[in-house]
């Protein structure tokens, strides 16, 4: 079995977030609690839905529920083969699961960098998608309203940033051109866009102050889609995704062209499983949040 952990970004966070781990992944959670600045668990079930989208709280939620995921899944560590990948702030995590960095500093260096993101992002900025239109054409469009593409995914789904405005406006003219459906997202920042800009040396700083160990697990970037053997040299593209386009359609690719036999999105919810699937057609995908315990994963997990 050649297994691939996807690491989910924003935009599944729900009061069920940590319902798999009663009495599991403690110190991770305590940590990311610590992080948080309140109880991680408490807040999940009794924060409203803007507070479960603000985006430092996001990020910090979405980082843990990786961390917390992998470490109650294979508590003796996950085979040295499996590969692990994220989607946006979820690659943060994927360090973290292939133990470059420790959880605390996995989730120090994710507060760091919500709140570099938070400081050079416009009060009414946010993300959108845009399905069924070819990448160039979005791009055109994008620039015609002053935003930008922020995310290839497969199957001709685009994600865009903008002002909330702008992005709206983009909807509707590539609705106008025959694009299947677009909106905006529950995110409140342009990740992965030039309106970032500012928030990429920061970021590099405290990436640059933390001494990373070499991968346990076989990472693959969402900057280039090659493994990462030294992370040291893998740092500054990890800093600059946040004002760059990240395509993750090619990344899905890499998996494919790596024999990859079994997908698992650690989840929060199951977007990156199903873009997966088509890609890796001959592999077995699912995500965690499709069973009912950690147990019915581990079961899949080892047949």
């Amino acid at each position: 079995m050649t297994l691939a952990l996807l690491c989910s970004g924003q935009g599944r966070q729900d009061a069920a977030l940590f319902r798999l781990f009663e009495g599991r992944a403690a110190p991770i959670l305590d940590a990311a609690s610590i992080t948080l600045g309140t109880d991680i668990r408490a807040f999940v079930a009794h924060a409203s839905e803007a507070d479960l989208y603000a985006n430092r709280a996001s990020q910090i939620l979405c980082v843990a529920r990786a961390l917390a995921t992998a470490d109650a899944l294979f508590p003796g560590g996950a085979p040295p083969a499996t590969l692990v990948a994220g989607y946006s702030v979820g690659e943060v995590a994927a360090w973290g699961v292939a133990g470059v960095w420790s959880p605390a500093d996995t989730l120090a260096l994710v507060d760091t960098r919500a709140r570099a993101m938070d400081a050079a992002s416009g009060p009414d900025d946010g993300l959108g998608y845009i399905r069924g239109l070819p990448r160039e054409t979005v791009a055109a469009l994008a620039a015609a309203f002053d935003c930008a593409v922020a995310i290839v995914n497969p199957d001709r789904l685009i994600v865009v940033g903008g002002t909330r405005a702008a992005i709206a406006a983009l909807c509707t003219a590539a609705l106008a051109q025959g694009a299947l459906r677009a909106g905006a997202m529950p995110v409140h920042v342009a990740s992965h866009t030039p309106r970032l800009t500012d928030a990429v040396a920061p970021f590099a700083c405290a990436l640059a102050g933390i001494d990373p160990l070499r991968p346990k697990l076989r990472l693959v970037s969402a900057t280039d889609q090659g493994i990462v053997g030294i992370p040291a040299r893998a740092t500054a593209g990890l800093a600059a995704q946040v004002a760059t386009t990240i395509d993750w359609a090619a990344l899905l690719e890499a998996l494919s062209e790596r024999d990859v036999t079994h997908v698992l999105e650690l989840g929060p919810g199951s977007a990156l499983a199903e873009m997966a699937r088509p890609v890796l057609p001959n592999a077995q995908v699912r995500a965690v949040d499709d069973f009912r315990t950690l147990e019915g994963v581990q079961d899949w997990l080892g047949r």
